[in-house]
């Protein structure tokens, strides 16, 4: 799938570093506003601990993770919204992806400078956030007349509920409220809204940058996750990760051990981006790959076949279907089959995470 989070936030709170060490794509990271200016694109693959194991039980020669795809978006200013620093150019980037993960800066270091002069997490949320609501209110100000005309002359109905659903989160975002978190309360048919692609209206995380001392503080963890609520919060060390990112496995566990660390925060994430953008995991396995596959929530059995191919959508006949956790008690897929776990399934087979899928379908489909 293209789906995709934006890495924002401030200048200088380590957005880069944290890209590289989930990416390691070299992405460049300097200690002065807009070292990023282009984007920067990488694909990560998503820790799942069941490849493993049916790795083991299918004799395959390799796993192969789901992924999910984060982009490194220049640094926002205060004032981005109306063209400050890079703003224009953020503000178009960060319109083309899915989530926003925002990385916040909690360690202080006085060797790297901070765009508003000290270090405030809680600044920092509001100024990213006040900016991404008044570009809302600048797209809003501008479609309103357009859809309130559409609404009164246009014969679909369809019309009047997206200008309902705009006229009402102006509205909320009048009151500084941002709509990924507000919206539910008040009521707003967000999916009324897609077409406007309003930055508040998508999923947000949060990373909050730590040095290690920070990370084992949990009343400061517990006070950051709250301000956040009820997006997700993921707290990590940039400099570890990446120092992590760059050893061998053994090395980066026993560094892990040596921190107090009980996993990599890069691994969290992972899993905290696909969890924000509504993905899970269907599984296949054999003596090729054990392989997870990315789909939306709510994907139909037909719908997961076409992301491993298009013709097994097309000529989709049926699929057998046997949970994770059914196939690992078991032992093998023949016993799964034999204590009645393995399921045969049809087109309106909604999927669920962990199963474990094999698809028939008819080669004449193309």
């Amino acid at each position: 799938m293209s789906l995709s989070i934006g890495i924002v936030g401030l200048p200088n709170v380590g957005k880069s570093t944290v890209f590289n060490a989930l990416t390691r794509a070299g992405a460049l990271a300097s200690n002065y506003p807009f070292a990023t200016i282009e984007p920067n694109v990488g694909v990560v693959g998503v820790p799942d601990p069941r490849l493993a194991e049916l790795a083991e039980m299918f004799g395959s020669a390799r796993t192969v993770p789901a992924t999910v795809r984060f982009i490194d978006i220049a640094g926002l200013v205060r004032g981005a919204a109306h063209g400050q620093g890079l703003g224009n150019q953020f503000l178009a980037h960060i319109r083309e992806t899915d989530a926003i993960c925002q990385v916040v800066r909690v360690f202080a270091d006085p060797d790297v400078t901070h765009v508003e002069g000290g270090v405030s997490p809680e600044r920092d949320i509001d100024t990213v956030i006040t900016e991404l609501i008044l570009a809302d209110l600048q797209t809003l100000d501008k479609a309103l007349p357009r859809l309130a005309k559409e609404a009164k002359f246009a014969k679909d109905p369809e019309r009047s509920r997206v200008a309902e659903a705009a006229a009402a989160a102006q509205r909320l975002l009048d009151q500084g409220m941002a709509l990924s978190a507000d919206a539910a309360s008040a009521c707003i048919d967000l999916a009324a809204l897609r077409e406007l692609h309003l930055l508040t209206a998508k999923p947000f995380l949060y990373v909050f940058n730590c040095d290690l001392a920070e990370l084992a503080d949990h009343d400061l963890r517990k006070r950051l996750s709250e301000l956040v609520a009820p997006a997700q919060a993921v707290f990590l060390d940039a400099k570890t990760e990446a120092d992590l990112a760059e050893l061998p496995e053994d090395e980066a566990a026993e560094l892990l051990a040596e921190a107090g660390l009980g996993e990599p925060g890069l691994a969290q994430l992972a899993r905290a981006g696909f969890r924000a953008l509504s993905l899970q995991a269907f599984l296949t396995a054999g003596p090729k790959e054990a392989r997870a596959w990315e789909i939306r929530a709510g994907a139909t059995a037909p719908e997961a076949a076409g992301v491993i191919h298009s013709d097994f959508q097309r000529g989709f006949i049926k699929a057998e279907v046997v949970s994770y956790d059914d196939l690992i008690a078991a032992g093998s897929l023949p016993a799964a089959r034999a204590a009645g776990k393995a399921r045969i399934e049809g087109k309106d087979y909604v999927m669920r995470d962990g199963d474990v899928v094999e698809f028939r379908h008819s080669a004449a489909s193309h």
